[in-house]
């Protein structure tokens, strides 16, 4: 059976787009490959490292969502702070990268664009470990001999950079580390309630699967429609509408005569959110019984990661002994 990584940083609740776009796909993956789910508190600290609570609280808060939404107890969920072996490969791999590397991966030079539109156009609010991430996320990877990588495309430069590390230590030290391949993902990133390309709570477009009824309603309500449908009978497009953009996304059963009913001018704008509004609680629900279930029983959480942290480290002690001897530093062996 081979072996899928993947991860989620624990800086808030997931939202809707987490689910479609990726923690979906992992429930199916997990009952045909050993699954190892990391919870990267430690890359988490590279934006927020001002504020380690932040992460610290949201590491169970991660783990209830991901079981609330199908994920099984007995995947394996856990803390990569507690497996300091990450630590160390990243240290050795950091020796195979130049810094002109890191800084042509276009993942890295889009999130760095991001921040010098923030803080200013200069070097100083990118730090070592933010540059250094693709490395660190390597090293993430192999420390589990990760064979099946799930990815969106925007996350291709980043396995491409750990399969340059992978094949520049082998060639060094000979055939130690698995060479990982990218897994697509088919569903692309979710867009906002606002039409934004993309969901988040920074932006305020997201549907958190915490959200209440109340919540739920408020958000729907104010969701981007088509601005040149100014009356309830107007005929409208509904593919820049974001609420049609919904339906589809809950795979409503009634999505045709949505669609139909919108273009004729025979459907009003409250109604169809109202509809909409009925199809994300049918979908939320369980989600929320199931945290309730869990967060009454944080001993079934805080198991859940301790029994897939120790399995996890039992993986990552092998990887950092062959590593280990075969560069030739396991001086009492």
């Amino acid at each position: 059976m081979k072996t899928i990584l993947t991860g989620i940083r624990p800086t808030g609740n997931l939202h809707i787009g987490h689910y479609f776009g990726a923690v979906k796909n992992w429930c199916k993956l997990q009952n045909d490959y050993n699954t190892f789910i990391e919870i990267a508190d430690v890359q988490a600290l590279t934006d927020n490292f001002n504020d380690p609570d932040k992460v610290r609280k949201n590491v169970r808060e991660i783990t209830i969502d991901l079981l609330s939404c199908g994920i099984k107890e007995d995947t394996t969920i856990f803390i990569q702070s507690m497996i300091h072996e990450i630590a160390e490969l990243t240290v050795f791999y950091s020796n195979l990268v130049t810094i002109s590397r890191l800084y042509r991966n276009p993942t890295i030079k889009t999130e760095i664009r991001q921040k010098q539109e923030l803080f200013g156009n200069n070097g100083e609010s990118v730090t070592y470990g933010f540059l250094g991430y693709p490395v660190s996320q390597a090293a993430d990877i192999t420390c589990f001999n990760g064979e099946l990588i799930p990815v969106g495309e925007d996350q291709t430069p980043l396995i491409e950079q750990c399969r340059e590390i992978v094949k520049k230590f082998n060639s060094i030290y000979g055939e130690t580390l698995t060479m990982p391949e990218q897994l697509l993902t088919k569903t692309p990133r979710i867009k906002g309630l606002d039409g934004n390309e993309k969901m988040g709570k920074s932006l305020g477009n997201a549907i958190y699967l915490t959200d209440t009824t109340e919540d739920v309603t408020k958000k729907i309500m104010s969701a981007k429609t088509d601005t040149n449908k100014i009356k309830k009978d107007d005929p409208a497009n509904p593919e820049v509408c974001m609420v049609y953009y919904y339906h589809k996304l809950l795979e409503n059963k009634n999505i045709e005569t949505v669609c139909n009913e919108c273009k004729n001018g025979t459907r009003g704008c409250v109604a169809c959110k109202k509809e909409l509004i009925e199809k994300m609680e049918e979908f939320l629900t369980p989600i929320r019984e199931k945290r309730k279930y869990y967060k009454e029983n944080p001993e079934i959480v805080d198991n859940v990661l301790k029994e897939g942290t120790n399995k996890a480290k039992k993986q990552a002690e092998e990887t950092m002994n062959k590593v280990k001897n075969s560069i030739k530093i396991n001086y009492f062996e």
